[in-house]
């Protein structure tokens, strides 16, 4: 089809036949993302560790929608032998798998004289160590489909967070993971990342006065919405077939110089 200006348009293609896994897909941003990429016609495999009542209304809100094209998976991603097992207990329901969004994450301050080894393995664990090992699992299904892996990132993997300093470097480390295994998966996978900004405030609440502050730092001057999110990555996976190595900041602009 060609528009007015005689350029050739191109209908958006339809992800029906495939299927995702999202972690951490039960709650917030993750749950956008699965209704996102279900609306587009894939079918989703939704991962969380400890909300079964949450996956489990998300994957009939799904199904209501699309019979059989849902399906809750528990599991500790931070049990990194369970990993491989979480992968094939998808593809023996599926037969296949196009897509993993890395969405799972650990959040929460780490000053410096209070670090434990412990929050380290969690948010190392969950930010980093998890999705490269999620990738590894997935890969020769990514392979057979010709499909994509999803990081969601961060913006402050490029700009600290004052307190967060092992939040921020496994933020970072998983930027640099994007990139690397773009390099190296390609021309059969692609692998993109997602940076969010202020979206959705922390489950333990901010103080008014910090929401003015950040508010300030966005040129848009608001917060985003989960759906700005799930669009984005809607778009790598379904649209942008000669995108990898990216992460693209969806942040009102607040990485641009705050």
């Amino acid at each position: 089809m060609n528009d007015e200006h005689g350029t050739r348009s191109r209908e958006p293609r339809s992800l029906a036949g495939q299927w995702a896994l999202v972690t951490g897909g039960a709650r917030r941003v993750g749950a956008e993302i699965a209704r996102t990429l279900h609306a587009a016609g894939s079918g989703v495999a939704v991962h969380h560790r400890g909300s079964p009542e949450a996956a489990a209304a998300l994957v009939g809100e799904l199904n209501a929608l699309r019979a059989g094209s849902a399906f809750a998976v528990s599991g500790d991603i931070l049990d990194t032998p369970r990993l491989a097992s979480l992968v094939n207990e998808v593809t023996a329901r599926t037969g296949r798998l196009d897509t993993l969004v890395n969405n799972a994450s650990s959040f929460y301050p780490t000053p410096l004289d209070q670090i434990t080894e412990t929050q380290w393995d969690d948010l190392i664990g969950t930010n980093l160590k998890a999705p490269l090992f999620l990738a590894q699992a997935a890969l020769p299904w990514l392979r057979e489909s010709q499909g994509c892996i999803v990081n969601i990132i961060d913006i402050h993997a490029i700009r600290p967070l004052k307190n967060h300093p092992v939040y921020g470097a496994a933020k970072a480390g998983l930027s640099f993971l994007t990139k690397a295994l773009a390099r190296d998966l390609a021309p059969q996978v692609r692998v993109n990342g997602v940076a969010p900004g202020a979206v959705l405030w922390p489950d333990g609440g901010i103080s008014d006065a910090t929401k003015e502050v950040v508010l300030r730092q966005i040129p848009l001057h608001r917060t985003g919405d989960p759906a700005d999110i799930a669009g984005c990555i809607l778009y790598l996976v379904r649209d942008a077939t000669y995108v990898t190595g990216q992460v693209i900041a969806v942040d009102g602009g607040r990485s641009a110089g705050w």
